[in-house]
């Protein structure tokens, strides 16, 4: 590689914070049940207790995980009296998700 091109790559990388967020918020997906409730999420919004039902997991479970999915905006939550619902936060957790699932698959 000419050293032009060396100094134009080293310009166009990203600030090191940037990387950092971005290695912090593929962590999240490190976690199969994290992982399940996202896949669960991807049609429809969820109660915390439809998905610990659907998961086979204690509502604590999928409380304490749903918190670090919030945490990394992953998902939202709405409240609707005394219950959680929850969805995907966006379509680029949709997307992440869907090439996900078709990287997996090939």
């Amino acid at each position: 590689m000419e050293e032009r091109e060396f100094a134009a790559l080293r310009e166009e990388m990203p600030a090191d914070e940037v990387l950092y967020d971005l290695a912090e918020l593929f962590k999240v997906f490190g976690d199969s049940t994290r992982v399940k409730i996202l896949y669960a999420l991807f049609e429809r919004e969820l109660c915390v207790q439809e998905i610990a039902d659907l998961l086979s997991l204690s509502q604590s479970s999928v409380s304490h995980q749903l918190r670090i999915l919030k945490d990394a905006k992953l998902v939202r939550f709405r409240r609707e009296g005394k219950s959680m619902y929850y969805s995907l936060d966006d379509d680029h957790v949709r997307a992440i998700i869907s090439m996900g699932m078709e990287h997996v698959e090939e």
